[in-house]
């Protein structure tokens, strides 16, 4: 990636992010372009060099966030850790994004509410392709052994609703830090699968 590519990507970041703070300051129909531009001190106009319209950069902060999940869980999926281990970072790595990028994260909810058309099939996919990677670390930890039988997608779905769940209590100025929230929910969510001795 060239120079100014580079440059163009940091900027875009630096937009949704900023973005998805008046999103959930304002809702998706209360905030307009203009609240987003002042707030990055831009004119209106300079914003739609980076984005066709307020649909637009709503979906590019959505795709920005699942493009990270993917890409932290597929690292992890091509890991020689064991299953358990995999589960583990899995569980630990999407509450470290969805609590340090609260307001992206946040935004992610009820998709189908919010989109429609390509922009919607697209997320979908995003979602489903990140959904199929925790059942394949459940589905690999199963076949070692290192799991008890369990239904893989009613497994996955607790998992995940107990992780986003999170976003509806967690504060940076809380009693406990990201870490040991991470580290306590990992314990508790891997005492369902591992195989008891």
């Amino acid at each position: 990636m060239s120079l100014r590519k580079k440059k163009i990507e940091k900027k875009k970041e630096e937009i949704l992010r900023s973005a998805a703070e008046v999103l959930n300051e304002k809702g998706y129909h209360g905030a307009t372009m203009e609240d987003i531009a002042t707030k990055l001190l831009m004119t209106k106009g300079s914003m739609y060099y980076y984005f066709k319209n307020k649909e637009d950069l709503y979906f590019q902060c959505h795709r920005m966030m699942i493009d990270k999940s993917n890409e932290k869980i597929e690292d992890i999926i091509n890991s020689e850790k064991s299953p358990l281990e995999k589960l583990r970072s899995a569980i630990i790595s999407h509450i470290k994004l969805a609590t340090t990028e609260k307001s992206m994260f946040s935004l992610m909810d009820k998709p189908e509410q919010k989109f429609s058309g390509e922009y919607l099939e697209d997320i979908l996919q995003q979602r489903s392709e990140y959904e199929k990677n925790f059942d394949q670390i459940i589905n690999e930890g199963i076949q070692s052994g290192e799991f008890d039988h369990v239904d893989v997608k009613l497994l996955r779905l607790l998992i995940l609703g107990s992780l986003n769940w999170i976003l509806e209590w967690y504060s940076p100025e809380g009693g406990k830090t990201q870490d040991e929230i991470s580290e306590a929910f990992s314990d508790y969510l891997l005492r369902i699968v591992k195989k008891q001795c």
